[in-house]
């Protein structure tokens, strides 16, 4: 069976295919600038050429339409025809306390995903339109939802997840901490115990997914203890591309009594004028950091306060957890950025964590799997690029299969010897 999954974002699709089981990547894409204009499709599969054209998407629906194009074109294509695809895997961000493992979706899970888009505004909306699309093309094939917020969400102890408010406020309407990227910070984690030789049940660490949106997650026992982003994707955590991270709730209060915002206003300015963008003016880190080394003391600021922050959270939640083993690093500034690991690992060697420089140096791009620290490191350092794809696919395999217990009894693929990363075969 071949399992497509689709992953919506606000001005993007990103796309998988794969031969299951076996979790075999067949291709994998994007079509940016959706609705923006100039969009563009990159699409690449395994053994055969990568392709990318301009092509004009003023819809998420007419992303998806060139998608099945691409899939089943006879150049390009994976698959003769959409008939070949036997399920469809979906990415979304927020099904509050509702849905915390993949699932079947339904009429309940879509209204679910309606309901809980007022938590994620940049993310349940986009991620709803290509679910509907998506089944008004394949109508016939069954559809499932992988939830960002599934690795976490179900895990966090109370005390972890339940803000120090009114109660009623958690038990009427929700407002607790949920976690955000499970997915990317399962995988990753998953990883990081086979390569530590450990049983993810004795397995500690703190993962870092950095990018435009960034998290960190605290791992105990194999499963989330605490997460840095909590009841909405912008609030809390390390600074991110737009968003601000950790900030005092009087703030935005105080904005719209005594400098005139309005809540629209407040809430554009949280969600996309803050975060390295507020600071410095740049949104890409390889653009902050050439300015940042060509003397902007502003570029120069935004990466020390992004740093710290990070390295804020390593120590905390290694002392959350009570010890580490490992520390994680992904997404495309953690893969990509070693000044970023640097500067946030730097000063925690009363953690037993030290990097090795060279190998920190050499670890860019999805080469592979790096382990960064020093030799002489009490704590495992490792960079490994994110596969959040594989997990959704194996879960629709499972969930169509009747065999899918849920993210904490389900044994994954990639936890198994000799297991070869996907992106991988694309090279």
């Amino acid at each position: 069976m071949k399992v497509l999954t689709l992953n919506c974002g606000s001005s993007s699709v990103k796309y998988s295919a794969w031969e299951m089981p076996g979790s075999t990547p067949l291709c994998q894409g994007i079509v940016e600038r959706v609705t923006l204009g100039s969009s563009a499709i990159a699409h690449r599969a395994v053994g055969g050429r990568a392709f990318e054209a301009d092509h004009g998407c003023p819809t998420h629906e007419d992303a998806i339409r060139l998608i099945f194009e691409t899939i089943t074109s006879p150049d390009l294509g994976v698959v003769d025809d959409l008939s070949a695809i036997g399920a469809v895997a979906h990415r979304v961000v927020h099904g509050g306390e509702r849905y915390t493992d993949s699932v079947l979706i339904d009429d309940d899970v879509i209204s679910a995903i309606e309901d809980h888009a007022v938590l994620a505004p940049l993310h349940n909306p986009n991620n709803l339109a290509g679910i509907r699309t998506a089944m008004k093309l394949m109508p016939d094939v069954p559809h499932t939802a992988s939830w960002d917020t599934a690795f976490s969400a179900a895990f966090m102890p109370a005390h972890a997840s339940v803000y120090a408010i009114p109660y009623e406020h958690y038990r009427d309407h929700g407002i607790r901490r949920y976690g955000y990227q499970g997915l990317s910070h399962l995988y990753v984690a998953r990883r990081a115990s086979a390569l530590l030789g450990k049983p993810r049940a004795r397995t500690n660490l703190v993962s870092l997914h950095i990018g435009n949106g960034s998290t960190v997650t605290a791992v105990k026992g194999g499963v989330a203890y605490d997460q840095s982003l909590g009841f909405s994707t912008c609030g809390e955590g390390p600074v991110m591309g737009t968003r601000c991270g950790d900030l005092d709730p009087v703030v935005p209060l105080f904005l719209m009594r005594h400098a005139g915002m309005s809540l629209e206003q407040v809430e554009d300015m949280l969600y996309r004028k803050s975060g390295v963008f507020g600071l410095s003016g740049h949104v890409d880190r390889r653009d902050l950091i050439r300015a940042a080394a060509e003397g902007d003391e502003r570029s120069k600021l935004a990466l020390e306060v992004e740093c710290y922050r990070l390295r804020k959270y390593i120590g905390a939640y290694a002392a959350a957890v009570g010890g580490i083993d490992a520390v994680v690093f992904t997404a495309g500034v953690g893969e990509n950025s070693p000044i970023h690991r640097w500067k946030a690992c730097e000063g925690l060697g009363s953690f037993g964590i030290e990097l090795d420089p060279d190998r920190n140096a050499r670890a860019v791009g999805r080469a592979g799997e790096s382990e960064i620290s020093a030799d002489g490191s009490r704590v495992k350092v490792f960079v490994i690029p994110t596969d959040e794809e594989l997990v959704m696919v194996e879960d629709a395999q499972a969930l169509l299969d009747g065999s899918f217990p849920g993210v904490q009894g389900f044994e994954y693929s990639f936890e198994s010897e000799g297991f070869v990363p996907s992106y991988l075969r694309f090279h």
